[in-house]
């Protein structure tokens, strides 16, 4: 494992998303069709580094509980 990689990078605009939206963890897990879970969300908005696939589950339940269509480059700065 590289020991390089930085793992926590601060809060991400997802958090900030989420608020903008009247959204919560909640709203993205019960929305979810894929295996999304309460841990994964909050990992996101507090800035933990996450896997390709966990991202784009979080950004396909944003996108449908919201109604809007984001990026993962809306959502993560990393």
């Amino acid at each position: 494992m590289d020991k390089d990689i930085e793992r926590n990078l601060g809060e991400q605009p997802l958090s900030t998303i989420l608020d903008d939206q009247g959204l919560d963890a909640k709203a993205l897990v019960t929305t979810s069709t894929e295996h999304l879970t309460y841990k994964m969300v909050t990992r996101a908005c507090k800035g933990r580094r996450l896997t390709s696939n966990s991202r784009c589950k979080i950004r396909d339940a944003l996108n449908a509980a919201s109604g809007k269509t984001f990026s993962l480059k809306d959502l993560f700065n990393y």
